[in-house]
């Protein structure tokens, strides 16, 4: 009996462990294929937010920083859906049917908060480099840690908690994305000013935009990333369930392979 509990327990482990992994390797394959498609418009929008007072963008360079960006795009969508995989799944089988959102949600939480920590310094380093502040990634990167402090690569992080994150894991899509705006917006802002400390945190920004450029501003780049989420979203999601079909689809041919070799 204890023997069997003991083999049970040992079989749950490997499973948690199997189920983090394949999520890793879906989720990297996901992240690095919409990044790289999509790379162009997510340039336009932050150029678009970045610019002050009407200024012109331009519509040249906007695969700018994509080598290093997808440097961290892949271990922070590995580690997005590592996490959320097995927690949604733990929360699946605790709460109740009538629930499943609630456990969506939790787990959407889970994964974005644990990838963020990769992330944040990822899309600071893109978003510098994507307006022409830096040439390359390990540049910006040396510039941004000598000038700023480490803390420089969690620009707006300690002061936008991102609750995006928990939003777009729920009710992923376009909508989401119109509403979020402001919130991209800000964030872009915080993240591209570097030394020159234009504002002190969100709500100084938000007031300096409001008062200096109009509320209108606020919605900069609403176009551009309805259409990066709506896009994305359909890839990521159709190139993550492709993934995962593939892994399991490999280790069901493993299986069966072992099996015919002890008959």
């Amino acid at each position: 009996m204890r023997f069997s509990s003991v083999t049970v327990g040992t079989q749950n482990h490997f499973d948690l462990l199997r189920t983090l992994y394949e999520g890793a390797v879906a989720g990297a394959t996901a992240g690095v294929v919409v990044e790289t498609v999509l790379y162009p418009i997510d340039t336009i929008k932050t150029r678009l937010q970045a610019a002050r007072f009407g200024g012109k963008i331009l519509l040249k360079g906007l695969y700018s920083g994509l080598a290093g960006n997808l440097a961290g795009v892949l271990p922070a969508s590995a580690i997005f859906v590592g996490v959320y995989e097995p927690v949604k799944k733990k929360f699946l089988e605790i709460l109740p049917d009538n629930y499943n959102a609630i456990a969506h949600l939790l787990a959407g939480t889970a994964g974005g908060a644990t990838a963020s920590l990769v992330r944040v310094p990822t899309e600071v380093v893109k978003q510098r480099m994507q307006t022409g502040q830096f040439a390359n990634a390990p540049d910006a990167v040396r510039c941004i840690v000598a000038k700023e402090g480490a803390r420089g690569l969690y620009a707006a992080k300690r002061d936008l908690y991102d609750p995006e994150n928990a939003l777009i894991g729920a009710f992923a899509g376009a909508v989401t994305g119109a509403i979020t705006t402001p919130l991209d917006v800000i964030k872009t802002r915080l993240m591209v000013q570097g030394t020159s400390k234009q504002y002190k945190g969100v709500f100084d920004c938000v007031q300096k935009i409001v008062r200096e450029e109009g509320a209108s501003t606020l919605t900069k780049g609403i176009g551009p990333r309805v259409l990066w989420i709506g896009i994305g979203g359909s890839i990521f999601f159709g190139v993550l369930e492709r993934t995962k079909k593939i892994l399991l689809d490999r280790r069901h041919e493993n299986k069966s392979s072992e099996i015919s070799k002890t008959q």
